[in-house]
């Protein structure tokens, strides 16, 4: 019998000696020489999700000296992880031959949260039990188990009144809105920002923060048939003081408003945020003050950013660029900051993680639910972000 199969038989056969005193529940895929069971999402070239995805099946030794084993609690299925599975994202995925394979494969996902539940005896700083994020994009989180070296993982300090996927979620979106809130514009209580995509998870996290700081938000949002009022109701309900569509950015009515919500310009709109692209975001930069930052972070149209003249010569509007991986690699200090800041506000209750769908992940879920899971967050409208959410495994 091969090694590999033997392993998984001592597993099995481990098992079916508990089922009797009623713990099969309980288990895990470990066989009797301590190695774990793990399954991931991974590729082996890029293209589309449906097309490339493939779920991968290994074993992991016991860690030893500073290896650490952590199971996965959560990990979320963002825009960029498509991206770059598609091959569009300025990072590629890492790819490798250290899962048991004889080409290289890479697993999908860079955002999620691990437990720890073994570690070598070099390790310090960490424990068993400890909740860590990952410290950088490229690791792969769409895993049921890794191993790795405390250096690639930040610990969460307080997972008391936690959730693990308000953990899973805050290094991403959280972090995004609230380092182009304050890196770009010295915003004062009472001033202005706007922003489109203000529905998504950055948008959301805006809102909120903004309100935190006295802040006041132009949000703007996609036109659609039905549920508007809704998603008005809900963003206003975040702390938005005023939500519109992209259209009604365009009209003179528009103008208006901004005149008078900004009292004359006395209290100005001096940050844009873009996570869309097109014409869109120059017709949210006329309303920008003079000296004023409009920051791309996304390109959800696929249109690009023009830089209208006048703005430039005549308002001196400064159009930046911030890329959070980016930020998160060079400042691996300030994020574990933000995100113990964030974390304390979510568990105060100041702070609300975004709607989530879901996708429950156990040993046994078949791998064509777990690729249509990533595939769907491509198609329309959706309810909340999806997350994979792993079971005892």
């Amino acid at each position: 019998m091969a090694p590999s199969r033997a392993l998984y038989t001592s597993s099995r056969t481990a098992i079916r000696r508990l089922q009797p005193l009623g713990l099969q529940q309980q288990r895990r895929c470990i066989s009797a020489y301590g190695y774990e069971q793990a399954k991931c999402l991974v590729i082996d070239k890029l293209g589309e999700p449906k097309d490339v995805l493939r779920l991968h099946g290994h074993s992991i030794s016991p860690p030893h000296g500073d290896l650490l084993t952590v199971r996965f609690l959560a990990s979320p299925i963002n825009p960029a992880d498509i991206n770059q599975i598609q091959g569009v994202y300025p990072t590629k995925p890492t790819f490798t031959k250290d899962l048991g394979t004889s080409e290289p494969i890479a697993v999908g996902g860079n955002e999620g949260v691990a437990e720890v539940i073994a570690k070598g005896g070099n390790v310090k700083g960490i424990e068993r039990g400890d909740w860590v994020i990952m410290k950088k994009q490229g690791f792969g989180t769409w895993r049921t188990h890794a191993q790795t070296t405390a250096d690639n993982l930040m610990p969460i300090r307080n997972k008391d009144g936690l959730k693990a996927e308000q953990v899973g979620t805050v290094s991403v979106n959280p972090m995004t809105a609230y380092r182009m809130l304050k890196d770009f514009v010295d915003l004062k209580p009472g001033e202005w920002f706007i922003q489109n995509g203000a529905n998504s998870g950055v948008g959301r996290a805006a809102i909120q923060l903004g309100r935190l700081w006295g802040y006041k938000s132009i949000n703007v949002v996609r036109k659609r048939e039905s549920g508007m009022e809704e998603l008005k109701n809900d963003l206003k309900s975040l702390g938005a003081d005023v939500v519109v569509t992209d259209e009604e950015v365009e009209s003179k009515e528009f103008r208006d408003q901004v005149k008078e919500l900004t009292n004359g310009g006395r209290e100005p709109v001096r940050l844009g945020m873009n996570c869309v692209g097109g014409k869109l975001v120059n017709s949210m930069a006329k309303h920008l003050a003079p000296s004023s930052h409009m920051v791309t972070y996304g390109a959800m149209s696929k249109q690009p950013v023009s830089l209208p003249t006048g703005l430039l010569i005549f308002k001196n509007i400064s159009f930046d660029g911030f890329w959070v991986s980016r930020w998160s690699n060079e400042n691996p200090e300030q994020k574990e900051a933000c995100v113990t800041e964030v974390l304390d506000m979510t568990r105060q209750g100041k702070f609300r993680d975004i709607p989530m769908q879901p996708i429950k992940w156990d040993y046994n879920t078949k791998q064509e639910e777990l690729v249509n899971a990533v595939q769907g967050t491509l198609e329309g409208f959706r309810s909340g972000k999806g997350i994979f959410v792993f079971g005892k495994t």
